[in-house]
């Protein structure tokens, strides 16, 4: 039996539909955009739209961003010639965090999975080792500590390392089965600094 109107219920239903966000949560955030005043919903919407429109990959790391090279790519303080191996941009925001990491990133947008149909090419692989034929010394594989993490972690070393590029790998910090982007920064800066060769 529905509680409310059409229109409040596609509400409801399309906030449903993010991640995250339960039947309850969508309820709440519906009211509360309901109450907002007029402009303000308007400009939420139109922030969506504009981002949906506008974000783009990065041409070096492949993160999100609004410019042809994200800023963390285009800042020549950064050291370049160290790259940090992430699964997904908000990985890439959990180190930035820390404020303590001065190199670049690599996104892969993914994780090597065959239970999933997820193999080397449906990630940003081919793109990293492009990355590498230029000056590198060093790839910091920050992968996550699952199991499919682990098996790309493993892929990319042993793609690596003929190539004479020193390969690393973050320490166990960061608790098996853990997503990078809800550990904390004190968690995540020990990780980088006892990172080890692979």
């Amino acid at each position: 039996m529905d509680y409310y109107s059409k229109q409040i219920n596609r509400l409801v239903s399309e906030l449903a539909s993010l991640p995250g966000i339960g039947a309850k949560s969508a309820q709440r955030l519906a009211f509360h955009i309901l109450n907002m005043p007029t402009e303000n919903v308007e400009q939420l919407s139109v922030a969506i739209l504009e981002a949906r429109n506008h974000v783009c990959y990065c041409k070096e790391c492949f993160t999100l961003t609004d410019d042809e090279i994200c800023p963390i790519c285009a800042n020549q303080e950064r050291d370049h010639d160290t790259i940090m191996v992430v699964e997904n941009s908000r990985d890439l925001a959990a180190y930035e965090k820390t404020g303590k990491y001065t190199g670049v990133y690599h996104v892969l947008h993914g994780a090597i999975s065959p239970m999933l149909g997820i193999g080397p090419g449906d990630i940003r692989l081919k793109e990293l080792l492009q990355r590498l034929q230029k000056d590198a010394a060093e790839v910091i594989i920050a992968t996550n500590s699952s199991l499919e993490g682990e098996t790309t972690a493993m892929y990319i070393s042993k793609l690596i390392k003929p190539t004479g590029i020193k390969v690393t790998r973050i320490a166990s910090g960061v608790p098996v089965g853990g997503d990078l982007e809800y550990i904390d920064e004190v968690t995540l800066l020990r990780a980088l600094e006892g990172r080890r060769v692979l």
